[in-house]
């Protein structure tokens, strides 16, 4: 297995989004935290939310469930506390502690539908418990906004009988592993088929959730619970849909030309963090 980082870098150079240059800078070990920061900066409100299309499929500017997700990736990565966000996520939490899949958009164009057209009155397992884990990586489990996003997603989990839809799952075994909830990790984990590969439904032809994806941290206990042949496997596999101008791409569609190239910035940082520690 091996990837040319060299063509990666020229490809981050000439097509990234200035914060994704930034963070791929900072994972390869060539930038610091502090260029990262400013450039998420420019996508955080007053409020103390994240908007203006920090998730490339939802551009509105208001701040968004889902930018607060892809903030605390960020957080995560430079070590930075977000308090503020999640005092603003507090705001936002229904009252059973969950959180809506989205907020009311103030400037469709360019969005998903899914954004688009989301309840925002009622809670979404899927956005809750991809926030509240990247919010446990992050460091802030003591917020007492997370406490109650953690007891949400733990009364939800516990109901599951089986994969469900993909995506969701994939947020689910996030969350888990990142508060170290080993027995509840084993019971989904059984839910996976052999593979580890799960179909979008829905989505576009040969669209699935496959093993990194679930588990793109190379430490932790869902790790610990996949097969050696399944890891191997699909670490080939990543490594192998480098393209030639030396990005990733996703496999999914966007709403919009700009998400499009967007995305494959972040799908490119995404395999060389997960890729680095087995090179």
């Amino acid at each position: 297995m091996k990837i040319d980082l060299d063509r990666a870098s020229a490809f981050m150079a000439g097509h990234a989004r200035l914060l994704d240059r930034r963070r791929f800078d900072l994972v390869t070990g060539q930038g610091d935290a502090s260029g990262v920061l400013a450039a998420v900066s420019a996508y955080r409100n007053t409020d103390g939310g994240f908007g203006w299309g920090l998730e490339p499929d939802l551009r509105s500017p208001e701040s968004q469930i889902a930018g607060a997700l892809h903030a605390f990736e960020v957080f995560e990565e430079t070590q930075e506390p977000a308090p503020e966000l999640c005092d603003w996520l507090d705001t936002v939490t229904l009252p059973d502690g969950g959180l809506p899949f989205a907020l009311p958009l103030t400037q469709p164009a360019g969005s998903s539908p899914w954004w688009a057209g989301a309840d925002s009155t009622r809670s979404s397992l899927q956005l809750t418990a991809a926030v509240a884990g990247a919010a446990h990586r992050a460091g802030m489990s003591e917020h007492p906004w997370l406490r109650k996003a953690t007891e949400y997603c733990l009364a939800r989990i516990a109901e599951r009988t089986g994969t469900g839809f993909a995506i969701e799952f994939r947020f689910v075994l996030w969350f888990l592993d990142a508060i170290g909830a080993e027995a509840e990790l084993e019971r989904m984990v059984g839910f996976l088929p052999d593979d580890w590969v799960v179909p979008v439904e829905g989505g576009v032809d040969g669209e699935a959730q496959r093993p990194l994806d679930f588990s793109p941290w190379h430490e932790g206990p869902l790790r610990a619970l996949m097969p050696r042949e399944v890891l191997e496997a699909d670490l080939e596999r990543l490594a192998s849909l480098q393209q030639d101008d030396g990005g990733w791409v996703v496999d999914f569609v966007s709403a919009s030309p700009a998400a499009s190239l967007e995305w494959r910035g972040y799908a490119t940082v995404d395999a060389v963090k997960i890729l680095l520690p087995y090179l």
